[in-house]
């Protein structure tokens, strides 16, 4: 798998990916998603390629305290072959160099596969609560 920064011409095949990983919710525009992203760290929004399709994203975040990782997708045709662990090595070190000491993300509780992938990457439960607030309401995605 080639891992490269997320490009404009993406965009389609990223949603549908997200799509069919069921990251999207209602509340989250993906495409404003995409939007706001490539304006804050655009090196950090990555996707895997294999024959030309993208089969894996994530998108890394850092504000100055903690690093973030958000829409983490893998292909389930392409599951269970490294590629996860592979887009998450290249994130964390973009984030690591820019002096990022500890990285932060979320899970449903509900998503037990998840989180033991992410557990076999060495992150653990910090006993915390997340709250979100949602600043904005955002037009439905339409395709």
């Amino acid at each position: 798998m080639e891992i490269s920064e997320y490009q404009e011409e993406h965009a389609g095949e990223v949603i549908e990916l997200w799509f069919k990983c069921r990251l999207v919710v209602p509340s989250n525009n993906p495409l404003r998603d995409i939007e706001r992203k490539v304006e804050v760290d655009r090196n950090l929004f990555l996707v895997g390629i294999i024959n030309g399709k993208i089969v894996a994203t994530v998108m890394g975040g850092y504000e100055g305290h903690r690093g973030w990782i958000n829409y983490l997708a893998v292909d389930p045709e392409h599951r269970n072959n490294g590629y996860g662990r592979l887009i998450m090595r290249e994130v964390e070190k973009r984030i690591q160099a820019k002096g990022c000491p500890k990285i932060n993300l979320q899970i449903r509780e509900s998503n037990e596969a998840v989180i033991k992938f992410y557990k076999s990457l060495g992150y653990s439960d910090d006993s915390v609560i997340g709250l979100g607030k949602r600043l904005e309401e955002e037009e439905p995605y339409r395709t």
